[in-house]
C-alpha cells in the first residue's frame, strides 16, 4: 500500500475524520485530503505528528507492507 492508502486506513481505523486529524496535527482538512489522495506528501515534521496522533510510526505509514 502507498503512503496515501496507509494514512487513510490508519485514520479510518481510529474512526477519526480528516478534519479532526488536521486539527490535532495543526493543519487544515484540505492538507489531509491531499495527502490521502496522493497529490502531496507531508514534510517530515508533519509526518511525525500525523503518525503520533494515529498511534503509528512514519515507517509504517510509508512502508509498502505496513500493518495498519
Amino acid at each position: 500500500m502507498s503512503f496515501a492508502e496507509n494514512l487513510k486506513a490508519a485514520r479510518e481505523q481510529k474512526q477519526m475524520s480528516q478534519y479532526k486529524l488536521a486539527e490535532l496535527v495543526g493543519l487544515n482538512q484540505a492538507a489531509i485530503a491531499y495527502f490521502e489522495l496522493g497529490s502531496k506528501v507531508p514534510n517530515i515534521y508533519n509526518g511525525v505528528q500525523i503518525a503520533k496522533v494515529l498511534g503509528t510510526t512514519c515507517e509504517e505509514l510509508v512502508g509498502e507492507n505496513a500493518a495498519v
